[in-house]
C-alpha cells in the first residue's frame, strides 16, 4: 500500500477502473494498445496526482490501477481520459470511422470502478479497537 502527501493531507486511494468499446468492437489491436500506453501519460500531465500503476488491455476493454487523489472526482478523471483518447485515436486511425460509421465515439457510455486497498477485516479491527488496546506501555519501568 502506498502513501502520498500533499499539502492538506495523506491518502492512499487506489481505483481498479475498466472500461469498454462502444458496441463491444474488438478494436484494440496490439498497435492501437501501444499509441495508447504513449497517449495516457501525456493526457494525465494536465491532472496532477493522478497516476497509473497498472493498465492491461483486451481486445475490447481497458483494465487500470490508478491512483487518484481526493480532490478530483473518479468520474471527472474517467470523463477525461476517456474523450480526449477517443479524439486522438479518430484522429490517428481513419479506418475507425468505418468501424463506428454513424457516431462520432469509441468508447461505451459508463464504467466499472471498485476501490483497491487494505484488507477490510484489518481496517475494521483497526477502527474498532482505536484506542482501546494496550500496548504494554503503561507498565515500562523507567
Amino acid at each position: 500500500m502506498q502513501f502520498v502527501e500533499s499539502s492538506h493531507s495523506v491518502y492512499s486511494l487506489s481505483y481498479h477502473i475498466v472500461w469498454v468499446t462502444k458496441y463491444r468492437r474488438r478494436i484494440l489491436n496490439p498497435g492501437v494498445v501501444d499509441y495508447l500506453k504513449s497517449i495516457f501519460p501525456k493526457l494525465l500531465r494536465s491532472i496532477p496526482g493522478v497516476v497509473i500503476e497498472e493498465i492491461g488491455f483486451d481486445k475490447d476493454h481497458i483494465h487500470f490501477v490508478m491512483i487518484i487523489p481526493p480532490k478530483y472526482s473518479i468520474s471527472d478523471v474517467v470523463g477525461k481520459l476517456k474523450s480526449q483518447s477517443a479524439s486522438m485515436m479518430r484522429e490517428r486511425y481513419n479506418w475507425l470511422s468505418r468501424v463506428y460509421f454513424k457516431e462520432n465515439v469509441v468508447w461505451s457510455t459508463g464504467y466499472f470502478v471498485s476501490s483497491v486497498g487494505a484488507n477490510e477485516e484489518v481496517i475494521k479491527n483497526y477502527v474498532k479497537y482505536q484506542g482501546q488496546r494496550d500496548l504494554g506501555q503503561l507498565h515500562l519501568e523507567l
